[in-house]
């Protein structure tokens, strides 16, 4: 046996017995985890013994430690699995374990440290040239419960002197490992290859808005994701009562991230599409872009407003009212100057309302008093009472209040504006004057997605009356603190683990006894306030989209991820910082991805190009990975590209393993869907953002948005432009982590075929 021969046995041997202590010691990690979920069983299973003729509030106790108790048991059965993933060795000899969540012995030494921790910002910032007291950072590579490989970074040197014997410098990449692995239809979480540019903004302490911009596959929205978790772990006390809302384009999207942030052991959030953003509507619908555009104009903001105060309407001419025989007059002055103290209080609509009803009556009243003077009748002041009580019953008066200043819904009035042209010509700005006509439709037009800004802006200066909210909030506090109390108490007679708090217990009986869980509450009450807001694909949000999203977080702390170079909104964002510093100033901090960990080189450059052809700002990026196969750009005819598509899905789908995305223009997908569903030979077709959760999917490019697919097939990518513009080919094109496919029969649109074809 030779030298190298000697030394590949000697590296064999040392990875082995390095991976045989990491498994003994993962061994310990899992023997704990099984304990935890064994005494939470058992927790659970004496709390649901218990108690059988129990009172009300004993049946509300016992409910609330369940809940946590399944809480906790769901957490540990996601992580028992895979718990541990890290190690640090540090500069003082300590040795600290990295994983999905904290261990610790009975007795409260540490065994494992949450991702999130102070001490596990290390595993992912530590550098050669900034160590943060790092010696050894190891990766552990698992399959299951199994450590089946290692990989050391060495970031101090003088560890390698004389040979370290416990330093294992090969290893497959834990990175490259995760990015070049099959789709498997849902995200997982990159807690084990966060990497320093993303530690770095998932636990940023900015206050505001953090923009996260990036190029296609750079891991945006996983960063938002974590930093979600981390936030939510870092600043629980201020944010699980309020929430975190996660702003979502499409379901399917939220399809797709959905088991991101139970496996991270996070509750609390809340998911929503921008059409569900307004309780009681649920759209997916968009308008035509002429259509969308003006409506997420912030000039229509102005129009609301204005169209809002031309309900409070001065009659033409005085009316003459009769009450119990007795003549009077409700005069335009009246009216005018009622409304004119109603406006003053700067109350929303309906509850200056009130306010413009009393000062007209007190008008009226006084001359009904004047008017039975006159017919020679006694008036007191005693009578006044009576007298209003005269006016107000009244069917005439009150239909002149109304005609006046009527009380109106969001989803009333919208719906009465768009089907009337006299009005939104009447409250347009200069801005719109000439575009309004757009906006006309039928009264019983479905609503869309563009609408729900507008719903929300009305229901903004509409307004509701404050004071049942107010002595509500005033009840639920004292509530609270008698909740809490009692808790501490219970907890005395029933729990000594330390797995319950006071507080989360006072808070699952409150839940408990509300009857709905945080999502429902949150997505039920339009004014309910978030302590953190997440905005995916924000560059989709027109400036109405944005009023609006900035009412579900007073404090403006926001994530918002995009990239500008993959809009396709008609109204959507074309830079942060017009779309954002209106409100919050210097409160905006953006921060660029440039390393793209999902597309290869060789698909990526094709999709620059393109886009730099098209003048899309386009952010730098640079792939973890060149690979295996450059685009592959078919031409056929016309009449042969249905059948053509057909063909190519069926070749690329037995060489290639993994999912599939067929994108194309929406007028395209039924008979795409039709012509792959007769091929006995595929998997099952699905359709839309949904698709998501099948091996083939035939989807637009705005279905796309957000998700990754092993392959992606394109067809007749002059057509996307012609939809949405190049934003939409671009994100077509940066879709696939294997291979992409073209299939076109018109000519390729510019920049997208290699230097040197003739685009054919």
């Amino acid at each position: 046996m030779d030298e190298s021969e000697q030394q590949t046995v000697r590296t064999e041997a040392q990875v082995a017995r390095e991976i045989a202590r990491e498994q003994e010691y993962a061994d310990r990690l899992y023997e704990r985890v099984d304990e935890l979920i064994a005494q939470v069983e058992r927790n659970l299973d004496q709390i649901q013994g218990s108690q059988q003729a129990s009172t009300h509030q004993n049946r509300s106790e016992r409910d609330a430690f369940m809940a946590l108790y399944e809480d906790r048991l769901a957490l540990l059965r996601s992580v028992s699995r895979s718990v541990v993933f890290g190690r640090l060795d540090m500069d003082d000899a300590a040795r600290h374990y990295i994983g999905r969540i904290g261990l610790f012995t009975p007795e409260r030494e540490q065994l494992l440290v949450d991702w999130r921790a102070p001490a596990a910002s290390a595993f992912y910032r530590a550098t050669s040239t900034e160590r943060l007291g790092v010696r050894l950072r190891r990766h552990l590579i698992n399959r299951g419960r199994t450590v089946v490989g290692l990989e050391d970074d060495v970031l101090d040197q003088s560890m390698l002197e004389g040979g370290a014997e416990d330093v294992v410098l090969q290893g497959e990449g834990a990175l490259l490992a995760a990015v070049s692995g099959t789709r498997t239809g849902r995200m997982g979480d990159i807690v084990a290859t966060i990497q320093a540019e993303q530690d770095r903004i998932i636990r940023s302490e900015n206050r505001g808005v953090l923009v996260v911009q990036g190029g296609p596959g750079t891991g945006k929205t996983a960063v938002a994701l974590h930093r979600a978790a981390y936030l939510l772990y870092t600043h629980r006390r201020r944010l699980e009562h309020t929430g975190v809302l996660i702003m979502a384009p499409t379901p399917g999207f939220l399809r797709y991230i959905e088991r991101v942030l139970p496996s991270l052991g996070e509750s609390g959030v809340v998911m929503m599409t921008p059409g569900e953003m307004f309780p009681g509507v649920t759209t997916f619908a968009h308008d035509e872009d002429d259509v969308a555009r003006v409506k997420g104009d912030i000039a229509m903001a102005d129009l609301l407003a204005k169209a809002v105060k031309l309900r409070q309407v001065v009659p033409e001419k005085d009316v003459r009212l009769r009450i119990d025989g007795t003549d009077l007059v409700l005069t335009r002055d009246m009216v005018r100057s009622a409304r004119r103290e109603a406006r003053a209080t700067h109350r929303p609509h309906n509850a200056a309302r009130t306010v413009f009803v009393r000062a007209a009556m007190d008008r009226l009243v006084d001359a009904y008093e004047r008017a039975l003077k006159a017919e020679g009748r006694t008036v007191v002041p005693e009578d006044r009472p009576d007298l209003l009580s005269d006016l107000r019953h009244d069917p005439e008066v009150r239909r002149q209040l109304n005609l006046a200043w009527l009380p109106y819904t969001p989803q009333g009035f919208l719906r009465i504006l768009l089907s009337r042209p006299d009005r939104l010509r009447a409250a347009a700005p200069r801005a719109l004057a000439d575009r309004v006509s757009l906006l006309v439709r039928p009264k019983d037009a479905e609503w869309t997605v563009e609408d729900v800004p507008l719903l929300d802006e009305i229901a903004e200066l509409l307004g509701e009356d404050s004071a049942p909210a107010e002595a509500k909030a005033k009840d639920d506090a004292e509530r609270r603190r008698a909740d809490v109390e009692y808790a501490r108490k219970v907890i005395e007679n029933i729990d000594t683990s330390g797995i319950v708090r006071a507080e989360d217990l006072a808070d699952q009986v409150s839940r408990i006894r509300d009857g709905r869980t945080l999502a429902e509450r949150a997505s039920s009450e339009r004014s309910w306030t978030y302590g953190h807001v997440v905005v995916d694909e924000a560059q989709e949000h027109s400036p109405m989209s944005w009023r609006a999203l900035m009412r579900r977080a007073p404090t403006k702390s926001f994530t918002v991820v995009g990239d500008v170079a993959q809009t396709s909104s008609a109204g959507g964002t074309d830079s942060w910082t017009a779309a954002l510093s209106p409100y919050v100033q210097d409160r905006l901090e953006v921060e660029h991805l440039t390393v793209n960990y999902r597309t290869p080189a060789r698909i990526m450059d094709r999709a620059v190009a393109m886009a730099q052809a098209h003048s899309l700002p386009v952010t730098a990026v640079s792939s973890v990975r060149e690979g295996d196969e450059d685009p592959l750009l078919e031409r056929t005819e016309p009449g042969q590209l249905t059948a053509r598509i057909a063909a190519a899905v069926r070749a690329v789908h037995a060489r290639i393993p993994g999912r599939i995305a067929v994108i194309a223009a929406a007028e395209r997908l039924e008979d795409l869907a039709a012509a792959l569903r007769a091929d006995g030979d595929l998997p099952r077709i699905g359709t839309g953002s949904a698709g998501v959760d099948d091996e083939i999917a035939v989807m637009t490019a705005q279905d796309a948005k957000g998700l990754e697919f092993d392959t992606v097939v394109i067809v007749e990518p002059a057509e996307l432009i012609d939809a949405h513009g190049a934003g939409d080919l671009y994100v077509a094109m940066s879709r696939s982590t294997q291979h992409l496919g073209v299939v076109h029969a018109r000519e390729l649109p510019a920049g997208m075929a290699p230097e040197g074809a003739d685009g054919a």
